[in-house]
C-alpha cells in the first residue's frame, strides 16, 4: 500500500472514530498549492454529517492524522482543505518498499476468459482490426499483472454468407491463382474477391431495377446472392467439391492473419472456429424449444421474444435451418464455461454490436445458465481517418499490414532525419524503426478511453514530443544511457538521505503503478496505464533538468537519483509492456 492509499484508508478509520460515520471516504491528492504540505484532503463532503465548519472538522482531523500516523510531521487547515506534511524520510524509505516490491504479484485466484480480434475470413486484417486487437490483448496483460489468470482467445469467423462470397467470386473470376501465383498474402487475396463479388452484386441490382424490378426485390432475386445462398447450404450438408474449396481458401486467410499478429505482437492461448460451434448453437435451440423458452413461427424458424426485458423478439434460426450469428455466438460462449474453469468471458467488440451482446447475455440468462451474469461486453468506439470511415466491401478500408509498414517507414524517416540512431549497427537500427513505429501506433490507440470514437493520425503518432509512444521510449532510452555511462549497480541506500520537492514527486508517482494497474484492470481501460506512464516520463524529466546526477559530487545524493532513475526506467518499460509496446535501449 502506497502512501497515499494508506493515509486514506486510515481518514476512513478515524472518522468513524471522531464522529460515528462510517463508510466515508476522502478523496487525498497530490498538493498542488502553494500552502505547506504534501497532500490535501477536502473536508467538505464531511461538514453535513459531522455538523461542524470545515475549519473545525479539519484541524480535529489533523490532530487524530498526526498522533495515530507517525510519517505525517505536520498539518495546516486553509478554507475548507487539510494539507498533510509527510516526514522526508519517508520517501526515501518508500522508493526502496517500491523496488523490492516491483514484481510481486498477488494471485486473484480467478480466470478470466479475454476475446478479441475474431476476424471474418472473407478479407484481411484493418485499421479497425487493430484497435481490436491492441485493446484486447492490453486488456489481457494488464489483468494478468492485477493478479487474474488470463486466457486470450478469439474465434474465427470461418464460415456464413459473407464467407461464400468470396469463394463464388474466385470460382467465377480467380482462374486458379493462389497466394503463391500472385504474390499476395492468403487474407488480401480472399480479400480482393470478397470486393470482386460486391461489384457483381451492385451491377445485378442495377441490372434489374433498369428493367422496373424494385431495389428491395432486385436484392433478393440477383443471380450472385441466389449462389451464394445455395453454397452456404451446400457447405451445410457437408458437401466435399464446397468443402474442399472452403478450406483451401481459409488456410490461405489463416496464414496471413498470422504475420499480421505477429508483427503486431498479439497472441492467442486458444482459437475457436464457428464452423465448429454453430451446431452446438443448434442444440441449444432445440433445448430451447422444448422448453417453453423459444418458440417456432409458421414458417420455421426460431425466436426468442425478449420483449419482457425490453428488447424485441430475435431470430436464432431461419426457416431454411440455417444458423445466424446469434445461434453461433450462444454455442461458443457454453463451450467455452464447459471446456474452461472461468470466473469472467469479456468479449472486445465495437459498439455496433452493442445491441447484440445485449440481447446474448439475456437469451443465456433465458436458457439457465447463471454464468450469464459474468459475461461483459467491452464496447469501444470506432477507428476513423480524417477522411472518414471504413467500408470493407467496397474496399476503402486501412489495411493493417500497410499501416504497420508505414508506420515502420515514417518511423525510419523521422529517426534519419533527427539524427536519433546514428550511433547503432543496421540491425540495431531497423529493430529500433520497427519498435519505435508499432509504439507510435499502439500508444496513439490505447492512450484513448475504449469507449470513445477515436481519429488516427499517423503523422501526429510519431511525434518525438508531447504524448506519444517516441517520445516515451526516448525518456527510457535517456535512462539507460545515463546508467551506462555511471556504471550503475543497485545499491542498498543510506536512511539519512533527504529527497527534495521533485524527487519526492517521483517517487508518489512511481508509487502508483500499482494501483493504477488496479484501476486499469477493474474499468478494462489501458489508457489509464499510458496517460500514468505519460505522466510519469514528464515528472522524470521535470527531476533530470533540475537535478545533477552524474556531476553531483554528494555520493549519496548521486546514488540516490540512479537508483530512482533506474526504478523510473522500469517502471516505464512495465507500463508500456502493458500496452503491447517495446523499448530500445539507445535513441
Amino acid at each position: 500500500m502506497n502512501i497515499k492509499q494508506y493515509i486514506q484508508s486510515k481518514i476512513t478509520e478515524i472518522i468513524s472514530q471522531l464522529y460515528g460515520i462510517e463508510g466515508v471516504t476522502l478523496e487525498v491528492q497530490k498538493n498542488k498549492t502553494e500552502f505547506e504540505g504534501d497532500f490535501t484532503i477536502v473536508i467538505f463532503p464531511l461538514v453535513k454529517q459531522a455538523k461542524k465548519s470545515p475549519d473545525v472538522i479539519g484541524t480535529e482531523l489533523g490532530e487524530e492524522v498526526k498522533n495515530q500516523i507517525d510519517f505525517v510531521e505536520n498539518f495546516n487547515v486553509v478554507k475548507g482543505f487539510l494539507n498533510l506534511k509527510i516526514k522526508d524520510q519517508l520517501f526515501a524509505e518508500q522508493l526502496s518498499e517500491i523496488s523490492n516490491d516491483f514484481d510481486n504479484v498477488t494471485p486473484k485466484n480467478q480466470t478470466v476468459m479475454v476475446e478479441y480480434s475474431s476476424p471474418n475470413t472473407n478479407k484481411p486484417l484493418h485499421l479497425g482490426h487493430i484497435r481490436n486487437n491492441l485493446l484486447g490483448f492490453s486488456v489481457a496483460e494488464i489483468l494478468k499483472a492485477d493478479g487474474y489468470n488470463v486466457i486470450k482467445t478469439q474465434i474465427i469467423n470461418d464460415r456464413g454468407i459473407h464467407i461464400c462470397k468470396s469463394m463464388l467470386a474466385w470460382e467465377k473470376f480467380g482462374n486458379g491463382e493462389t497466394p503463391e501465383s500472385t504474390g499476395l498474402k492468403g487474407d488480401k487475396l480472399v480479400g480482393n474477391y470478397y470486393v470482386e463479388f460486391d461489384k457483381l452484386y451492385k451491377s445485378e441490382i442495377k441490372a434489374q431495377m433498369a428493367d422496373g424490378i424494385d431495389e428491395e426485390t432486385a436484392k433478393k432475386q440477383a443471380p450472385s446472392i441466389i449462389e451464394a445462398q445455395e453454397m452456404l447450404l451446400k457447405w451445410e450438408q457437408n458437401d466435399p467439391e464446397v468443402r474442399q474449396l472452403w478450406e483451401m481458401m481459409n488456410e490461405w486467410v489463416y496464414a496471413g492473419f498470422n504475420q499480421t499478429y505477429s508483427r503486431l505482437g498479439v497472441n492467442f492461448d486458444q482459437i475457436q472456429y464457428e464452423s465448429n460451434t454453430y451446431i452446438l448453437g443448434k442444440d441449444l435451440i432445440q433445448k430451447g424449444l422444448e422448453n417453453g423458452i423459444l418458440y417456432r413461427k409458421d414458417d420455421g424458424s426460431v425466436w426468442c421474444d425478449l420483449t419482457d426485458e425490453g428488447l424485441d423478439q430475435k431470430l436464432l434460426l431461419r426457416s431454411d435451418g440455417t444458423s445466424v450469428y446469434m445461434t453461433q455466438d450462444l454455442g461458443t460462449a457454453v463451450e467455452r464455461f464447459k471446456d474452461n474453469d472461468i470466473q469472467k468471458l469479456i468479449y472486445t467488440v465495437g459498439n455496433e454490436q452493442d445491441y447484440h451482446f445485449q440481447v446474448l447475455f439475456k437469451i443465456l440468462k433465458k436458457l439457465g445458465y447463471e454464468w450469464a451474469d459474468q459475461l461483459y461486453h467491452l464496447s469501444y468506439g470506432m477507428v476513423e481517418l480524417p477522411e472518414g470511415k471504413m467500408k470493407s466491401r467496397e474496399g476503402t478500408v486501412v489495411d493493417a499490414d500497410d499501416l504497420v509498414e508505414e508506420m515502420y517507414k515514417t518511423a525510419k524517416e523521422k529517426s534519419q532525419e533527427l539524427g536519433k540512431l546514428e550511433n547503432l549497427s543496421d540491425e540495431e537500427k531497423e529493430r529500433s524503426y520497427e519498435t519505435v513505429g508499432l509504439g507510435a501506433l499502439k500508444y496513439f490507440i490505447l492512450k484513448v478511453d475504449p469507449k470513445k470514437k477515436m481519429l488516427f493520425n499517423p503523422a501526429e503518432s510519431i511525434d518525438f514530443n508531447g504524448n506519444t509512444g517516441p517520445f516515451i521510449q526516448y525518456t527510457y532510452a535517456r535512462i539507460q544511457s545515463l546508467l551506462d555511462k555511471a556504471g550503475f549497480e543497485t545499491k542498498k541506500l543510506t536512511d539519512s538521505y533527504l529527497p527534495n520537492d521533485s524527487e519526492k514527486d517521483l517517487i508518489m508517482l512511481l508509487s502508483e503503478l500499482k494501483d493504477v494497474v488496479n484501476k486499469a484492470a477493474e474499468s478494462l481501460s489501458p489508457a489509464l496505464v499510458a496517460n500514468y506512464v505519460y505522466e510519469l516520463v514528464k515528472s522524470y524529466n521535470s527531476f533530470y533538468q533540475n537535478n545533477p546526477i552524474l556531476n553531483q559530487d554528494d555520493e549519496t545524493a548521486k546514488q540516490f537519483r540512479l537508483q530512482l532513475s533506474e526504478l523510473t526506467g522500469k517502471t516505464i518499460r512495465k507500463g508500456l509492456s502493458l500496452l503491447g509496446i517495446g523499448t530500445v535501449n539507445r535513441m
